[in-house]
């Protein structure tokens, strides 16, 4: 099952050179929240229009395989977000390997998020 994550491109970008991505969400890392926030694709626009709408960052969705994360010891465990709905929580960092495509991302000016195209 495909798995979504939101980052900076910044941050995306660090961790092919270290190896490890680490990135919980926005400015918080695996180590303080414990897990990685993830999405589905139906997710994705209210997570972003909801982290990112005011971040003029370059931003990026890194795309995973639940499939290859969990078969590389790394639990992927569905949860409750505080709304009902359960989202994908990676509980580890992130192999750069695992990722199957890094989409270009952004939240426009009317605070609309767009992926797929760059800005």
């Amino acid at each position: 099952m495909e798995i979504l994550h939101l980052t900076h491109r910044s941050d995306w970008d660090a961790a092919l050179v270290d190896g490890s991505y680490r990135w919980s969400t926005r400015g918080r890392t695996y180590e303080e929240v414990g897990f990685i926030h993830a999405s589905s694709r139906a997710q994705l626009p209210g997570v972003a229009e909801l982290v990112f709408a005011d971040d003029p960052a370059e931003l990026c969705v890194l795309l995973l395989d639940s499939g290859t994360v969990t078969a590389a010891g790394t639990p992927v465990v569905y949860e409750d977000g505080g709304n009902g709905e359960l989202y994908p929580h990676i509980y580890g960092p992130i192999d750069p390997s695992w990722v199957v495509d890094v989409v270009p991302a952004h939240v426009d000016h009317a605070g609309t998020f767009r992926w797929g195209v760059a800005r």
